[in-house]
C-alpha cells in the first residue's frame, strides 16, 4: 500500500469527509489529530474506518504511565491502525504504553514523538534541551527503541541517523513533507516525498500541500507519481 498518511487537518468533521471520499481509503491512509478528534470524537474515526480507511490516531499522549496505558487501550478499541505518544513521556510511561496494548491479539502501531517538526535549537533551549536537535531526536528515538515500541515520528532530516541505529523494522514517520516549491508553512524541517523515501522513511504524512490545494486528487496523483518513477529508477 502507499506510503501516503493524508493529515485531516480540519475544523470540522463534514470536511474531512468530504474530502476522503474523494481520495478514497485505496490511495492513502489518513491521520485524525486534535483539533478534529475533538470536534468529531470516536464517531469519525468510526466512520473513517467504515469508509475503509486505516487511521493514525494522532493525540500524542503525554500523561502519568497508568493514564497513557488506558487512553492507548480506548484507541484500539477504536480499530485505529496507529497511535503515538510523547516520548518526552519517559521510560516508564512508554513501557506502560507497550505493555497495555500487547495483551491484544490484534493492536494499533505504538509510535512516538520525538522532537516537534516545528521546533529549531532555540525552541529546545526554551524548554531546557540542550545540545544539538538532532542529538535530541536521537536520544528519544533509541529511548522508543529500547522500549520495544514500533517507531516513532521524526523530521525527514533525522532519518538517516536515526535509520543508522535501529533495526530495519522500527518504523520512521515523518511530517514535513513538502513538494518542490510549495510553503513550508509553520514546518522547520521539511524535504519531498522522493528524499524522505531515499533515506529510509516508512510513511508519509502530507497535509496543506494536498488538503489546501485546488484539486486535492490531482495533488495527491501528483505525489505518487513522484514515488513511483523514484521506485522504477530503482530497479
Amino acid at each position: 500500500m502507499s506510503p501516503l498518511i493524508i493529515a485531516l487537518d480540519f475544523a470540522q468533521p463534514e470536511s474531512a469527509l468530504a474530502l476522503t471520499k474523494q481520495l478514497g481509503s485505496k490511495r492513502c491512509r489518513v491521520k485524525v489529530g486534535k483539533e478534529l478528534f475533538t470536534r468529531g470524537g470516536p464517531a469519525l474515526v468510526e466512520e473513517l474506518i467504515k469508509q475503509g480507511f486505516e487511521v493514525f490516531l494522532d493525540l500524542k499522549y503525554h500523561d502519568i504511565p497508568n493514564t497513557v496505558a488506558r487512553a492507548c487501550l480506548a484507541a484500539a478499541d477504536l480499530g485505529v491502525w496507529m497511535v503515538n505518544v510523547h516520548a518526552l513521556g519517559g521510560r516508564s510511561m512508554l513501557m506502560a504504553a507497550r505493555e497495555a496494548l500487547e495483551k491484544r491479539s490484534q493492536r494499533p502501531l505504538l509510535i512516538a514523538v520525538t522532537i516537534l517538526t516545528s521546533f529549531e535549537r532555540l525552541d529546545l533551549y526554551s524548554i531546557g534541551l540542550h545540545g544539538l536537535l538532532e542529538d535530541n531526536v536521537l536520544r528519544l528515538a533509541r529511548l522508543s527503541y529500547s522500549c520495544g515500541l514500533d517507531g516513532v515520528v521524526c523530521s525527514p532530516h533525522e532519518v538517516d541517523p536515526i535509520r543508522k541505529t535501529v533495526s530495519k523494522d522500527f518504523k520512521l514517520i515523518t511530517p514535513g513533507i513538502r513538494p518542490t516549491n510549495s510553503s513550508q508553512d509553520d514546518q522547520k524541517r521539511v524535504m519531498t516525498a522522493v528524499e524522505a523515501l531515499k533515506l529510509g522513511t516508512n510513511y508519509l504524512v502530507i497535509g496543506r500541500p494536498i488538503i489546501a490545494a485546488p484539486d486535492p486528487l490531482q495533488a495527491l496523483l501528483e505525489i505518487e507519481t513522484s514515488i513511483e518513477v523514484k521506485v522504477k529508477s530503482e530497479k
